[in-house]
């Protein structure tokens, strides 16, 4: 059935033929007979660009798929097999009560394995735990041939790895096994204070003696701060609580909420400078001015605007842009030049994310690496926002820096070429394993990873 589709920030729209199969055999059919257009694995369209749309094309819906909800846990080893369609919500409600929680999650539970594996997510633990793909043991994959093959870190190995952060396009996951983490209480142990600017906040975090005690940390940046205050923030750090801490009867209780619905209508505008400065002082005020210990909800501390059903809608028809890059370490300069560029601008972040991440893996297009990542969500018709993100990105790429690509719905071709060292490397591993040419995206055709 053809369907309008978009991502998560509601920009760039277009038409697919969207497939929910009832069976392996019915997507081995899709795939064996593809459209000139190809095909594509979508889950739960929270990539923000186009990553799983395909114009024109066939799109399988792999979150509604009738055999994507198995988990199978080893309760003894917490190594668990999911299929591709099931969501981290499904997999922490299963999971949590059981004493294990997922190695890696990013700012939202609505994100399937396969998509999890496809962008290789990060979370507020990459400093110390990596991304999601190095936690992963292997996984099964449907060729474009609609052969199922077996990858891991030692069987096809170089497969294995342009599969993590592929973006969908070598091929489809079907489900992967993975070791998840043991926890002895569903709360989370955080430490919480204010930084009145830039400088504070990169000592805070950029001191791995310190900021390694913690698995978790991650800074709320101001964006809309300037001269002393400039790159003012919140940092919270934290742990997963362990019983003693915990004085519930049930320690492993996990039911997240979702509190409230945005309107299926919001007028443009409604999120805009005015009301982002007054969010971001009431935010700081809010926050502790020395580190205060506290205990939060797993869903609190992780994934907060899940809370908010369809809260992408705030930003009205006009859509967001969510804007992810990063800079090596030593590129504090930039990282600080840069947020005085967005507060000179007067554009402003509803949500403005830093984090130091770890060492990079093998995937030749997985996005982290050691540095300072800064992750922006700005509405789609700000003033002067394509001129002020192209600027940007010069000043990112000739730092060293790149994109991420799950996040993409701006940056171009040469933005990719520059920032991937090792673009053609999974270009040619890529071809490969799709000789054909089956497997295509809009966010592919835009940026040069597939064949137009």
């Amino acid at each position: 059935m053809k369907q309008k589709l978009s991502g998560w920030g509601r920009t760039a729209w277009s038409y697919s033929d969207v497939i929910t199969p009832s069976s392996i055999q019915e997507i081995s059919a899709v795939v064996a007979s593809p459209q000139p257009r190809g095909v594509i694995a979508r889950g739960l369209g929270r990539s923000y660009g186009a990553a799983s749309q395909n114009a024109g094309g066939t799109v399988i819906d792999m979150a509604h798929y009738a055999s994507s909800s198995g988990i199978e846990l080893d309760q003894q080893t917490g190594v668990v097999t999911a299929g591709a369609g099931v969501s981290i919500d499904a997999l922490l409600k299963y999971c949590v009560p059981r004493g294990w929680f997922i190695p890696v999650t990013p700012g939202t539970r609505f994100v399937t394995i396969g998509g999890a594996i496809g962008s290789d997510i990060h979370g507020k633990n990459h400093h110390v735990d990596g991304s999601f793909g190095v936690h992963v043991l292997s996984m099964r994959v449907m060729l474009s041939t609609t052969e199922i093959i077996n990858l891991s870190p030692l069987e096809k190995p170089d497969w294995f790895w342009a599969t993590i952060a592929g973006m969908g396009l070598t091929g489809l996951v079907v489900d992967a096994t993975f070791q998840m983490l043991a926890i002895s209480s569903s709360l989370m142990s955080v430490e919480t204070e204010r930084l009145q600017n830039f400088d504070a906040l990169i000592e805070a975090m950029g001191s791995a003696d310190d900021d390694n005690r913690y698995r978790y940390s991650v800074a709320w940046v101001d964006l809309l701060a300037s001269g002393a205050s400039l790159g003012r923030g919140v940092l919270s750090r934290g742990e997963h609580a362990s019983s003693n801490q915990d004085s519930r009867q049930e320690c492993l209780a996990y039911k997240p909420k979702v509190r409230m619905s945005a309107p299926p209508w919001v007028p443009n505008g409604v999120i805009n400078k005015l009301s982002i400065k007054a969010f971001n002082e009431a935010w700081y005020r809010k926050a502790p001015p020395k580190r205060k210990e506290s205990l939060e909800s797993i869903a609190g501390f992780f994934h907060p605007l899940d809370g908010v059903r369809q809260w992408n809608r705030l930003y009205g028809t006009q859509g967001f842009i969510q804007y992810q890059f990063i800079v090596p370490l030593d590129q504090t300069d930039v990282l600080r030049g840069v947020i005085g560029r967005f507060a000179d601008a007067g554009v402003a972040s509803f949500l403005a994310v830093l984090k130091r991440m770890g060492k990079s893996n093998p995937a030749p297009m997985s996005f982290p690496d050691t540095g300072w990542t800064l992750t922006l969500d700005i509405a789609a018709g700000a003033r002067g926002l394509p001129e002020l993100l192209s600027t940007v990105d010069t000043v990112v790429l000739d730092a060293g820096g790149r994109h991420y690509l799950a996040k993409d719905a701006h940056v171009s071709p040469r933005a990719v070429q520059v920032g991937y060292a090792h673009l053609e490397e999974w270009k040619q591993i890529r071809n490969e394993m799709d000789p054909t040419g089956v497997w295509k995206s809009d966010l592919g055709r835009r940026l040069g990873l597939v064949d137009p």
